[in-house]
């Protein structure tokens, strides 16, 4: 293809689009300046207005997806976007309440040397 806008089409990989325009150049999630871990699920609670300014087909998008509760990890591979982008938009919708997040239970237990002595020497006997 050829002619004006052609340099935003790849042939094999269809438009392209930065990851900087998807986020308007912003690299940290929301407001609240929380991350999303990978295993982070995701579920949709609400419905974005179509007339929103702030509302982009990806957030849409999102929040199809997460009708039923997927990870992170789940939604940046059924995108096809970029880690770092899919948490922007999650933090985008998390501001505005649209999403919840379930996040994994951070484990105070220390480390079961032992365990990883016996994890350590399973491995090496590969």
């Amino acid at each position: 293809m050829t002619g004006h806008g052609s340099e935003w089409l790849d042939e094999e990989a269809g438009p392209l689009v930065r990851s900087y325009a998807l986020t308007r150049g912003r690299t940290s999630p929301g407001t609240r300046g929380e991350g999303f871990e990978m295993i982070a699920i995701i579920s949709t609670v609400g419905t974005a207005p179509f007339s929103s300014p702030n509302v982009w087909p990806e957030h849409l998008a999102i929040l199809e997806l997460c009708a039923r509760p997927l990870s992170v990890a789940e939604i940046s591979a059924k995108l096809r976007l970029p880690l770092v982008v899919i948490r922007v938009l999650l933090g985008d919708l998390l501001d505005v309440g649209l999403i919840a997040v379930r996040r994994p239970k951070q484990d105070d237990r220390p480390f079961n040397e032992h365990l990883l002595r016996e994890v350590l020497h399973g491995l090496q006997a590969l």
